[in-house]
């Protein structure tokens, strides 16, 4: 509707453990103009494992005693030297309800994602994608109890870079 539904900002130190995992510790910001800011503390793995499948597992603790959790696995398809379709699936857990910010304890939600994107080299690449996102439990009544729908799709652009 043209208008900034919510919005997570994430600040990372990352640490390697091994040649193919690193643990990681940081910041979480997340911006919802229509509840409740919310700063969590952050502690997690990532890394490579069997089948070069990129999985991702971080714990959070906000103010409060909230628990959170996120996983993401992705995949690197590469369709030519530089060309890369990437199929990521992410979902959230939360210890329990958030009910200014519309969140239910559990299984909150699972988005699945295609992005194709092309490297001008390693540190510089644009992408475009497209992702299917799921409510479940809590999060699906808080939702379509507004008047929502549990489930949502949408377009994405980026770059990602490194430097």
């Amino acid at each position: 509707d043209g208008g900034l539904d919510h919005a997570t900002t994430e600040l990372y130190w990352s640490h390697a453990t091994g040649p193919w995992w690193d643990r990681t510790i940081g910041l979480r910001h997340d911006a919802n103009p229509a509840g409740r800011d919310r700063d969590w503390a952050a502690i997690g793995v990532q890394g490579l494992a069997p089948y070069k499948f990129e999985v991702e597992a971080t714990g959070y603790v906000g103010t409060s005693g909230r628990l959170a959790a996120r996983l993401e696995g992705e995949y690197e398809v590469l369709l030519t030297n530089r060309l890369i379709l990437q199929p990521k699936l992410e979902a959230n857990l939360y210890g329990r309800d958030d009910d200014e910010n519309h969140v239910g304890k559990g299984l909150s939600d699972a988005s699945f994602g295609l992005r194709l994107r092309y490297e001008f080299n390693r540190r510089f690449a644009p992408y475009v994608g497209h992702v299917w996102t799921r409510r479940f439990g809590g999060t699906a009544d808080f939702v379509e109890a507004a008047g929502g729908d549990a489930g949502e799709q949408g377009w994405v652009a980026g770059i990602r870079f490194w430097f």
